[in-house]
C-alpha cells in the first residue's frame, strides 16, 4: 500500500526484453538506503518488486499484463520515473490510499500554466471516469491528487509548483500517456451500485 506522495525520482538504466515481459533497471535514489531484496516499490504508479539490487540499481520485472495496463513498456533509458516505498504500519498518511494497481491508461488532453501553477485536463475511458467526483482522489503516474472538474470523459487537477519540481508530471505535454489509479473507495461503491441494478433487472 502507498500514500501517493512521491519520495524521489529515479532514471531508467535500462529495460531488457525477457520471456513474459521486460526487466527495468533503474538508479537507486538516495533516500532509498533501506530498501531490500523483494520490497514493493510504486514505480509510476505501478507497484512492483524488487528483484536485484547491484551496482547502485534497483531492478523489476513487468509482465505483459502490467506492460499492456501502463506506460511502462513505452519508456525508454535515460527517461525519469516516480517512485515511491511502500507505507510501514504507523506512517502518517498524507496522500490517499493507494494500491500501487494501476486501472487503465489517461491522456493529457490541455495543460494551463499560470505563473508556477498548473491546470491539467485528462482524458479517460468512461468506466474509470464512473469512479471519479469532483474533490474525490485520483492516482497520476503515482501521484495523489484531488479532483477539481470532472465530466463524462475528462478530469481536471490543479497542480502546485512543488509537485511540478518533484514529480514527473511537470514535464507532461499534451498527447502524454499516464497511469490512472481510482480511488479504491470509489471501486467498491460502484461495485455496490451496479451489483444492485444487476439484481434489479
Amino acid at each position: 500500500m502507498f500514500s501517493g506522495l512521491i519520495e524521489a525520482k529515479a532514471q531508467i538504466v535500462a529495460l531488457q526484453p525477457e520471456p513474459g515481459g521486460i526487466r527495468l533497471q533503474l538508479t537507486t535514489p538516495a533516500n532509498f538506503d533501506d530498501v531490500s531484496l523483494g520490497d514493493s516499490i510504486a514505480v509510476q504508479g505501478c507497484c512492483l518488486t524488487v528483484v536485484d539490487m547491484s551496482d547502485g540499481l534497483l531492478s523489476f520485472q513487468a509482465g505483459r499484463e502490467t506492460l499492456a495496463k501502463t506506460s511502462l513498456g513505452a519508456r525508454l533509458a535515460g527517461d525519469a520515473v516516480n517512485v515511491e516505498r511502500s507505507l510501514a504500519l504507523g506512517d502518517r498518511l498524507g496522500g490517499h490510499l493507494v494500491t500501487g494497481h494501476v486501472d487503465g491508461p489517461g491522456e493529457l488532453i490541455s495543460r494551463i500554466d499560470e505563473a508556477q501553477w498548473s491546470t491539467m485536463t485528462f482524458h479517460a475511458p468512461p468506466d474509470l471516469m464512473r469512479q471519479m467526483a469532483s474533490k474525490g482522489s485520483i492516482t497520476v503516474d503515482g501521484v495523489s491528487l484531488t479532483l477539481v472538474g470532472v465530466t463524462d470523459k475528462s478530469f481536471s487537477v490543479a497542480l502546485i509548483p512543488h509537485t511540478l519540481q518533484h514529480t514527473t508530471l511537470g514535464d507532461l505535454r499534451p498527447g502524454d500517456r499516464v497511469n490512472l489509479e481510482t480511488d479504491l473507495l470509489a471501486k467498491y461503491v460502484e461495485r455496490q451500485l451496479t451489483a444492485g441494478l444487476r439484481l434489479e433487472a
